[in-house]
């Protein structure tokens, strides 16, 4: 993982593309041939060890069947609870 990404929005982005990927039943395989990605590309956004370029975040948003916008929307929500999540961590110490 590059040093300037942020370590809480790749998980809520993983987070957010299983669970739209899960909500359609449809495979890895299957979002990368639809979303025209690679399929071990897929896998490491799942498990929050690389993050789309804008183009593929698109293709994989119209492989999921969902505006991009949307997509977007609802990752921003899963990061904002990240955020929070690690300040109630962080005031716990």
């Amino acid at each position: 993982m590059r040093s300037n990404q942020d370590p809480a929005l790749l998980r809520a982005f993983a987070a957010e593309l299983k669970a739209r990927r899960a909500a359609i039943k449809i495979s890895q395989d299957a979002l990368a041939y639809e979303g025209h990605v690679n399929r071990s590309f897929l896998a490491k956004l799942e498990v929050a060890k690389t993050s789309p370029s804008l183009t593929s975040l698109f293709r994989l948003a119209k492989g999921l069947q969902v505006e991009p916008g949307d997509l977007i929307h609802a990752v921003d929500k899963r990061y904002r609870k990240e955020l929070r999540a690690a300040k109630r961590s962080d005031s716990g110490r």
